[in-house]
């Protein structure tokens, strides 16, 4: 692959940094964008989100439904926190899965769809919690509607065309409308002490990575202000968090360690999972 290969968000010359499961990682030469290229969009989806994403463990979920009590919550979390720069409207929520963050926010007084490129997750959607999610991308699914909110919540690092994919969210808000990101922020002081071993280093699921700096200013390309930001903390459970430190660790001693320490424990239990490199930002259209 030619090591010079462009930049999605200025499309200048880009350099290797580092390589992760193979894939190399590139920074930007003139903007300084981390990202990983990945040959189309319809490969990305097809190979990174199919059934074993949601319930095959690796760099996914070991069991995605059974997170449905956390992520309502964190939907509804949510949903308060955008109270104080809104009144509930027309979301559309993006990465819905299964619903549950979008459900969280019904629950609250919001209305609208989601938006899911796993046919068997958006299926579930409606089967289970009655709520409409469409099969597809943001960078290529088109809307007819305009909302008052547009939920990015963990989809910013998975997006194969950034540009496109804003692109799409601002044609679809509303004038004063906003946008709404959780992303883990690559110039945290976890992201600096890890390096190339932090743990968000992991194509080809993870393949865009930003800081918050850099984050506002993409917005700001397509006329959004930033509004509000902050650090949050995130729960999970603990099946889910043994997949991960086993997958993130697995060549390592201490990995294969803790994988068995983590199987004498309830897999449904919920615990904090340590996030000083986690971020949301809330976003106006102006």
């Amino acid at each position: 692959m030619n090591n010079f290969a462009t930049c999605p968000l200025c499309q200048s010359a880009s350099r290797i940094a580092f390589h992760k499961e193979g894939h190399p990682i590139r920074d930007c030469l003139r903007c300084q964008h981390r990202f990983c290229i990945i040959s189309s969009l319809q490969e990305h989806v097809e190979t990174v989100y199919d059934d074993s994403y949601f319930l095959g463990g690796g760099a996914g979920y070991a069991n995605y439904l059974s997170e449905e009590k956390l992520l309502t919550e964190r939907g509804s979390w949510y949903a308060d926190l955008v109270r104080r720069y809104t009144k509930p409207g027309i979301m559309l929520d993006v990465g819905s899965a299964a619903g549950f963050l979008l459900k969280g926010f019904h629950q609250k007084g919001w209305t609208g769809s989601g938006l899911e490129p796993n046919p068997k997750m958006a299926r579930l959607a409606f089967e289970k919690q009655g709520l409409s999610v469409n099969v597809g991308t943001l960078e290529d699914f088109a809307f007819t509607e305009q909302v008052d909110l547009v939920s990015m919540i963990q989809v910013l690092g998975h997006f194969v065309n950034p540009l496109k994919a804003l692109h799409t969210a601002a044609e679809i808000t509303k004038p004063g409308g906003l946008w709404l990101f959780e992303s883990w922020n690559r110039d945290s002081l976890t992201a600096r002490v890890f390096g190339e071993h932090w743990h968000e280093y992991s194509p080809p699921s993870v393949i865009q990575w930003f800081s918050p700096h850099e984050l506002t200013r993409l917005a700001e390309r397509f006329g959004f202000r930033q509004i509000g930001r902050g650090r949050t903390l995130k729960w999970i459970n603990l099946g889910h968090a043994k997949s991960l430190l086993t997958y993130k660790l697995k060549d390592s001693a201490a990995g294969r360690l803790a994988g068995k320490a983590l199987e004498f424990l309830n897999e449904n239990w919920s615990v904090p999972y340590p996030s000083e490199d986690l971020f949301w930002a809330v976003y106006r259209k102006e």
